[in-house]
């Protein structure tokens, strides 16, 4: 994963300059990330950064995010679609920032596998703790997410504290306890026994490994929700069949799902329910997918996973929430394509040996004004955004991401706005094929 901490850290340098734009913005038009020093035991020596929406309810539900290796808070802030959703539905969310290997979060050691044991999980505890109280958040809703490393920490979080969580979503993770030590948490692909699923368990031997986290704990599980992308070749799509033979272990259900479907194109999910029809696991399987999780639709999806998508529970209880009913998984956030949508992309790049910048421009062509937009495409090439202005813009692998800033989110109909970047590249410097708004495809200009 050297390589791949390489690319992390260039692309945190354009979201964090893209969150310290939106930190400065007028507070009247929207929530800031705000950073909290002196939150409690920090033996992890995290750094903690907070989003508190305009809108927060009274008794919050609380989500703790979590970055992958070679990130940070603010830049899975920007780089991820659950700030906006906390705009949408009134939560708060915690963006920790890890310090150890490149920054990533702590799932190797023998402090990190046990309950209190310290390192990297005592610290998040903290962070919760200091939510809770400071914003009156509801005990019954704290919610775990992350991405690579943050995946990996978020299956930490739920085996160490099952009592704390109702739910959890990993996006890219390895099972709790797949890491014998530090010296196998080694970033670089196919290197680690354990990202490259080359650890082989009996769901027994994986469902130990949770059960010894917190002896004795005969209390409610929470919830599991897990992603992986099938052409994953850093943390192996094999993971994720561990990952699904452990939690199914833990809650004492079959390995075989009880329904099967695919919400959207190319979203493959099984579910694990138990006897009153409760799901306690899910699974996607994104087809064709590499490390490049979440995409855009994946944060609402585990949002709603995770029940908080109306109103509050009555009042805090140490008591499970009920799993939510099935229903359809939600659109693309942050605004859905409906009914005189439309849109057009002029893309004009400017192009040297090695690098290049390029304007696009965004025209609505609907009859409706669009509030809030996300602009995605995928390179053909090797092309790599250094910087951006008037969007925020995060790629992942060939995938490129670009959100609006504070000051430009709404585009009248028959109007347009424009932002660019710069980026560098090697061989041929195509243009992207194609561009969606809002998950909704554009004419190209």
């Amino acid at each position: 994963m050297k390589r791949l901490i390489a690319v992390l850290a260039a692309a945190c340098a354009t979201v964090l300059y893209a969150a310290a734009a939106l930190i400065f913005a007028p507070p009247t038009l929207a929530a800031t990330l705000t950073e909290v020093t002196g939150f409690g035991s920090n033996p992890g020596n995290l750094r903690m950064h907070l989003y508190v929406p305009n809108n927060v309810q009274q008794s919050p539900a609380i989500v703790l995010a979590m970055h992958g290796c070679g990130g940070s808070g603010p830049g899975f802030y920007s780089g991820s679609e659950f700030a906006s959703l906390a705009d949408r539905y009134g939560f708060i969310v915690i963006y920790p920032s890890a310090s150890k290997k490149g920054n990533c979060f702590d799932s190797w050691s023998s402090e990190s596998h046990v309950r209190n044991g310290g390192s990297d999980p005592v610290s998040l505890m903290s962070m919760i703790t200091y939510t809770r109280q400071r914003y009156n958040g509801d005990s019954n809703r704290i919610y775990v997410t992350g991405s690579s490393a943050g995946g990996m920490e978020t299956n930490i979080m739920l085996g160490d504290y099952p009592d704390v969580f109702k739910a959890g979503a990993a996006f890219m993770g390895v099972p709790f306890g797949c890491f014998a030590n530090e010296a196998d948490y080694i970033p670089s692909p196919g290197a680690s026994n354990c990202a490259s699923g080359r650890i082989s368990k009996t769901p027994q031997q994986w469902g130990d490994l949770v059960r010894a986290a917190y002896p004795g704990y005969s209390g409610p599980r929470p919830r599991v929700q897990l992603w992986h992308g099938t052409a994953d070749n850093l943390v192996y799509y094999a993971e994720l069949q561990q990952e699904i033979d452990q939690w199914t272990n833990v809650f004492g259900l079959s390995q075989t799902p009880t329904s099967t479907d695919t919400p959207q194109a190319n979203w493959n999910r099984r579910r694990y329910a138990d006897a009153s029809g409760a799901v306690k696991v899910e699974a996607y399987s994104i087809q064709g997918a590499g490390h490049s999780l979440p995409m855009s639709g994946m944060a609402a999806a585990a949002i709603q996973f995770f029940g908080i998508t109306g109103q509050p529970s009555p009042s805090p209880s140490p008591s499970p929430s009920p799993s939510p009913s099935p229903s359809p998984s939600p659109s693309p956030s942050p605004s859905d394509p409906g009914p005189g949508t439309g849109c057009r992309i002029t893309y004009v790049p400017n192009t040297w040996n090695t690098g290049f910048t390029a304007n696009i421009t965004i025209t609505n062509t609907g009859s409706a004004a669009v509030n809030g937009w996300t602009v995605a495409w995928s390179w053909t090439g090797n092309q790599r955004v250094a910087n951006a202005w008037n969007a925020d813009v995060t790629q992942s692998g060939t995938q490129v991401i670009a959100r609006n800033v504070a000051y430009n989110g709404t585009i009248a109909a028959g109007a347009s706005t424009t932002f660019g970047f710069q980026a560098e590249y090697s061989g041929t410097n195509s243009d992207p094929a194609a561009f969606t708004l809002n998950g909704a495809a554009c004419t190209r200009g």
